[in-house]
């Protein structure tokens, strides 16, 4: 019996041995470089796989057709630098550091704090060189937000949005220094809302995105040994708001589209998401042509919902535009590509958002995600597995009166005008039978709004910088 005991006991060794031996080859196996490419008010119906007829965006439509196409997906919420700011920290817009288009001196927006821990720390603490070319929004060159006291080893683009309005800008940064470009820039007084940094250009020769999508290839070819994160937030389609009439959506060329009996704007507008979607196709052929693509995931998404929806009908079919926080303001197209690992043309039901970004990152790294973090990881969604699922998901608006909403399975409650009145009544619509929020059931479901009206609450973390209501300080 002793010896039968002894050769048990050694075969479960061996066999226990074994398999943690492969559990940490699993988890090194599953290290991927991390691409994610985030566009820039671009609509949840602005991509050809995500309905749309008329924009031509056939390297994404791929990307979709050889992986994951998430129908329930949300921004951090309807504006870029509060969206960016949740996608960076894994808070929701209840606790995350920026929470509003805030500006500050001597220029830019509100800056994240030194405690901030962000998703490029995390990945840089795991052993990823981290890269940032395009556009950041939350704190400029030295200051605490300087991207590059934020876990970024290189930093190309636009600190500050309105400076980003310009895609043909007289200057981007690199690494805290100016990089002068070619074109010829008039900028806008300083009485005017921008404070004298809003600009447009006279003579248009180096298009800042082309740019962006250059060092992205760069970088791939020059770090393809070790992981690697790149952080890839483009400016298109956003607008510039500065330039003349007639001319605010900002593409070098017009193609394909040229001889369509389309309106200028329209053309440019339509130019500027099929130059973004040829910017996919030359970075997923960069990965193939390093041998990198089945150990590179590829996230592509936008930043918050459709800015111009009356051009090419962009939020169909959701109610609501940029700045609401009805559907068509927040929920946006996220694609996953990961050969090999992605089963290929699948579509995700899992109700998502930017906070879920950091952890499923940190999942990939092998590293765990701070416990203080609002977000799950979905890597279980991407590989197949069981996914854990959100109780709810919550967003703040800190413009317009200032709003609120909550997604709780197929719920959805917004409350508008919080500022004057934090117990504003609850709009509430059921998103399985009604997608484009068009009848509020208020009435109907007391419970429902007592239980989100908690949700609420619960959720908000009173900020000074960031009052939600007045008299909250």
């Amino acid at each position: 019996m002793t010896k039968l005991f002894f050769y048990f006991f050694l075969a479960s060794f061996l066999c226990f041995s074994c398999k943690k031996s492969d559990k940490a080859k699993v988890t090194v196996d599953l290290k991927p470089n991390i691409i994610y490419i985030v566009a820039d008010d671009l609509g949840y119906h602005e991509l050809g796989c995500y309905g749309q007829k008329e924009i031509l965006t056939p390297h994404i439509d791929q990307l979709a057709d050889e992986g994951m196409k998430f129908i329930q997906h949300y921004a951090g919420t309807s504006v870029c630098a509060p969206s960016r700011s949740v996608l960076m920290t894994g808070l929701h817009t209840g606790h995350t550091p920026s929470r509003g288009n805030k500006e500050v001196n001597p220029y830019g927006q509100f800056q994240i704090s030194d405690k901030t821990v962000t998703v490029a720390e995390l990945l840089h603490k795991a052993g990823y060189t981290t890269a940032l070319f395009g556009k950041w929004g939350l704190g400029v060159e030295n200051t605490s937000g300087d991207p590059q006291k934020q876990g970024f080893d290189e930093f190309f683009g636009y600190y500050c949005q309105v400076h980003a309005h310009n895609s043909f800008p007289e200057y981007l940064y690199q690494n805290g220094e100016k990089v002068y470009l070619s074109n010829q820039v008039t900028y806008l007084p300083e009485d005017h809302w921008t404070r004298g940094l809003g600009s447009y250009a006279t003579t248009k020769i180096d298009y800042s995105n082309d740019l962006f999508a250059e060092k992205a290839l760069e970088f791939i070819d020059n770090h393809s040994e070790n992981p690697f994160f790149l952080y890839l937030p483009l400016t298109m389609p956003h607008n510039n708001g500065e330039a003349p009439d007639g001319f605010k959506f900002e593409s070098p060329t017009l193609e394909p589209y040229e001889d369509k009996e389309w309106s200028y704007e329209r053309k440019s507008y339509a130019a500027m998401i099929s130059r973004l979607d040829e910017y996919v196709g030359k970075i997923v052929s960069q990965l193939k042509s390093n041998e990198l693509e089945k150990q590179t995931l590829i996230i592509f998404t936008s930043d918050n919902g459709c800015a111009e929806p009356q051009i090419f009908d962009g939020s169909s079919p959701l109610r609501g535009m940029k700045r609401d926080l009805y559907e068509g303001g927040i929920r946006v197209p996220m694609i996953a590509w990961w050969p090999g690992k992605i089963q290929p043309a699948s579509i995700s039901n899992h109700i998502s958002a930017f906070w879920d970004v950091l952890p499923t990152f940190c999942d990939l790294a092998g590293i765990d995600a701070p416990d203080s973090i609002d977000g799950i990881s979905f890597v279980p969604e991407l590989t197949g597995q069981s996914q854990p699922q959100h109780d709810y998901l919550y967003w703040e608006f800190h413009e317009l009166g200032k709003k609120q909403a909550v997604r709780k399975g197929n719920w959805k409650a917004v409350r508008l005008n919080v500022w004057e009145n934090p117990k504003n009544p609850i709009e509430l619509y059921d998103l399985e039978k009604d997608l484009a929020e068009k009848e509020n059931v208020a009435d109907k479901y007391p419970e429902i709004i007592e239980e989100m009206n908690r949700i609420m609450e619960e959720a908000h973390n009173p900020d000074s910088n960031w009052p939600l209501y007045e008299g909250e300080f």
